[in-house]
């Protein structure tokens, strides 16, 4: 069935799953599980462990495996995070996808992860395949718009190449950037990751792997959302029942 989505809202039993009366059992699943990864023990098993411990159905068992973290991998990032006010007349590699979705999801209501490495996370799905939205335009605008305020020197998105529409994103950011005098190029890559990972520049993406392995990073989606996106749904997932 094609994707007809017109926002990246969220899911019809988001409220529910999501509701104040989850978040103690989710934060207590997150710092369970984080505690099971930092030991050694895989994430599959782990996951299912906790999981069924605490009843969670599978898009709450998403939300866990996205919020938690190994203790040193929380520590590590925190070492080689880049501060907004550090961002003056520098190189930004940015993790396309990974942002914009993000910044979507805010701007239509959807559910945001604040997980255990103070990363901002959001619960969309892409399945191979990127369809543009009423809020991918102002989620441009609002990152554009940032990063001008903050004088980034230049730009670099990095698309998946195998996500289909990449190519038509592209497109669309082309013309923003160059409408507004944005400082950005757009590169499709058919592992965007790997490069991410290897980069020298400061990378904007919330994606574990890319975080473990990078030099630099910017926790771009939270400061843009907490400073450009009213009203958002954020799910505070950081350690103990009552977050923090």
């Amino acid at each position: 069935m094609p994707d007809r989505r017109q926002h990246r809202g969220p899911h019809p039993h988001d409220t529910r799953l999501f509701g104040v009366e989850f978040h103690a059992v989710l934060r207590t699943a997150v710092d369970d599980l984080s505690w099971l990864l930092s030991r050694g023990y895989a994430e599959p098993s782990s996951l299912k462990i906790v999981g069924d411990r605490y009843k969670l159905n599978e898009r709450q068992r998403t939300a866990v495996i996205r919020s938690a973290s190994r203790d040193d991998a929380r520590t590590d990032r925190a070492t080689r995070e880049v501060r907004p006010d550090q961002l003056y007349d520098q190189t930004l590699e940015i993790d396309g996808f990974n942002l914009l979705t993000t910044i979507e999801a805010a701007l239509s209501g959807g559910v945001l992860l604040l997980g255990r490495d103070g990363c901002l996370r959001d619960m969309a799905s892409m399945h191979g395949s990127y369809r543009k939205v009423a809020e991918t335009g102002p989620a441009l605008e609002r990152i554009g718009d940032w990063l001008t305020r903050h004088q980034i020197a230049h730009a670099h998105w990095w698309l998946d190449r195998p996500v289909s529409n990449s190519g038509r994103l592209k497109g669309i950011m082309a013309e923003m950037a160059a409408a507004n005098d944005w400082p950005w190029t757009m590169e499709l890559d058919d592992d965007p990751d790997r490069r991410l990972a290897g980069s020298d520049k400061i990378v904007a993406s919330a994606d574990s792997m890319i975080l473990d392995r990078c030099r630099r990073w910017c926790n771009l989606a939270r400061h843009i959302v907490e400073e450009t996106v009213a009203d958002t749904w954020i799910v505070d997932l950081r350690d103990g029942p009552a977050g923090g």
